[in-house]
């Protein structure tokens, strides 16, 4: 999806839904994909990334086993397999066999069955295979430790045993000579220890000349000193030679193990990418439990049905603070492309604006999103919004110019398949001229068969939106009495600003407000006015309506 400006997904908080979800991730390769997270334009793809977060939800919502336990980070492990004569260690080789056991439980889960219950993440599996050769082979190399098996070679198994014989002699000779030694009262407190590989007594510093054999170093205090006995001396080289012939062919054993599992490392690597991808799915459904997400319906076409939608950030907001999240519903068609929303300041059309905006970008990035199962959402391939205050001082324009120049981008780019936000059109500029402009703006969209959700005061736009095919009014509702937004959308008609009641309300000079009053043109007042009574009255039908329906289900 093509975005306008650059940082519009972070004028909608793309990047705070982005950030929750790859806080859920548990790999790179998941984190990686929640950090990146790409707005698809094909539906494929779209109802795919849908589905599949959809049924991992079900996993959880069924409390079902799902056999992703363990988490990969083996990228830089298997391009070592990669490269000729790279050698893996026993254990970086043993996490490649976890690996694979890992995509061996996920082949065994999926049996018919589930298949048919869970398509979406067995469609995962369909390009790859189980390759059970791979655990083999690790199997006859290295024990469940990662150390190498004695039988992974004939020679290596020699080595070992002539290693256990002469380690069996070098004990029960050097116990002859430790107790020898201690009868003599030769020995330091510690008797004896291993240094440079080689096992030495500890005698006292004035009795190590006293004793024949090499002297391999002196304690910090100078007080012992530790010698290799001569008569273990022999002994000790043979062990030596053997530790090392020992290394050698273990080296050579792993460095044959990592030869044979590098003709199946493109293999091994995609399994890495599926485990990494089902850890991304999970972390969709996860974020999708934390504000109850939905799957709605995908339709290839320029098209918004949200029933009782939610801005999910708002909701995990107020439901930490145990308040309530007016859902909103609205449908953007083509009979009705474009919604113009007004209303008293800090009553939610921003708010609004923003959700729509929002939750179309996560549909589109494979996100469940906080609606009624029955929303449709249709596909855009561009999005352009126009948020807040965009004074440039680097190009020297005021706010009204730069307001002027997106929406100059906005007419000339956009199109049926375009969805756009534009809050408090026309404003920055004188109220009469700046009105006259939006209304051109608005027109041209309208002809450009572009989609989208625009914000104002301005009175000449309501009435433009009442009676031009293509545009809807909306407002937000407001309490009056109390002086409080209800936060509500209510499609169909245009809301009032409240200018002056809310002055009244907050107790200002009658004498001021009436002064207001005589330099606003008698007709906007009326009409404002008009605007004002018509919502107080709708909401008294709508709460009488409500205790109505109470009554008769009592």
């Amino acid at each position: 999806m093509r975005l306008f400006p650059e940082n519009a997904a972070a004028q909608l908080e793309f990047n705070k839904i982005t950030g929750l979800l790859a806080a859920h991730c548990r790999s790179d390769h998941a984190k990686q994909k929640a950090i990146k997270l790409r707005i698809h334009t094909k539906k494929e793809f779209i109802r795919l990334e849908l589905q599949q977060s959809y049924e991992y939800l079900q996993l959880f919502q069924h409390q079902q086993y799902f056999p992703n336990d363990h988490v990969f980070n083996l990228s830089k492990k298997l391009h070592l397999l990669k490269i000729p004569g790279a050698i893996l260690s026993g254990e970086e080789i043993m996490e490649i066999r976890l690996l694979t056991e890992s995509i061996e439980k996920i082949f065994r889960w999926f049996h018919a069955e589930r298949v048919a219950a869970y398509p979406g993440l067995h469609s995962l599996l369909q390009e790859t295979w189980y390759e059970k050769q791979i655990i083999e082979w690790i199997d006859q190399v290295l024990d469940e430790r990662g150390q190498v098996r004695d039988h992974a070679s004939p020679a290596l198994k020699e080595i070992r045993q002539q290693l256990f014989k002469k380690r069996q002699e070098l004990r029960k000779l050097f116990d002859r000579i430790v107790s020898r030694l201690n009868k003599q009262g030769f020995l330091a407190e510690i008797e004896e220890s291993f240094l440079n590989g080689r096992r030495v007594v500890a005698v006292t510093a004035e009795q190590k000349r006293a004793i024949k054999g090499i002297l391999h170093g002196e304690s910090d205090s100078r007080k012992s000193a530790f010698i290799e006995p001569e008569e273990t001396i022999e002994l000790n080289n043979q062990i030596y030679e053997l530790e090392n012939a020992e290394r050698k062919e273990v080296y050579r054993l792993l460095q044959l193990l990592t030869a044979q599992l590098s003709v199946h490392a493109t293999l091994l690597q995609v399994y890495h990418e599926k485990l990494g991808e089902y850890d991304f799915i999970r972390a969709k459904a996860k974020l999708a439990q934390d504000y109850r997400g939905e799957y709605p319906q995908v339709e290839d076409r320029s098209f918004v049905r949200i029933v009782e939608a939610r801005h999910p950030l708002l909701l995990l907001h107020n439901n930490k603070q145990e308040k309530p999240t007016t859902p909103i519903t609205v449908t953007l068609e083509d009979s009705q492309r474009i919604l113009l929303i007004s209303g008293p300041n800090a009553g939610g059309k921003t708010v609004t604006m923003k959700t729509i905006g929002l939750l179309q970008l996560m549909v589109q990035s494979g996100l469940l999103v906080p609606v009624h199962p029955t929303s449709i959402f249709g596909i855009f391939k561009q999005l352009m919004i126009h948020i807040g205050d965009t004074q440039s001082i680097e190009f020297e324009l005021s706010t009204y110019s730069s307001h002027l120049l997106h929406m100059k981008h906005f007419i000339e780019e956009g199109n049926g398949r375009t969805l756009f936000f534009i809050d408090e059109l026309g404003s920055g500029s004188d109220p009469s001229l700046g009105g006259a402009f939006a209304e051109v703006i608005l027109q041209e969209l309208l002809k450009r068969h572009a989609i989208g959700v625009v914000t104002t005061h301005y009175l000449n736009l309501k009435l433009m939106a009442g009676k031009t095919p293509g545009i809807m009014n909306g407002a937000m509702a407001f309490d009056e009495k109390n002086l409080r937004p209800l936060y509500k959308l209510i499609v169909g008609k245009p809301g009032s600003s409240y200018t002056f009641a809310i002055a009244e309300r907050i107790g200002m000079d009658p004498t001021l407000i009436q002064r207001a009053r005589s330099l606003v043109d008698e007709d906007q007042y009326r009409l404002d006015k008009l605007l004002n009574r018509a919502e107080q009255d709708m909401r008294k039908i709508e709460q009488q309506s409500q205790a109505l329906q109470q009554t008769l289900i009592s």
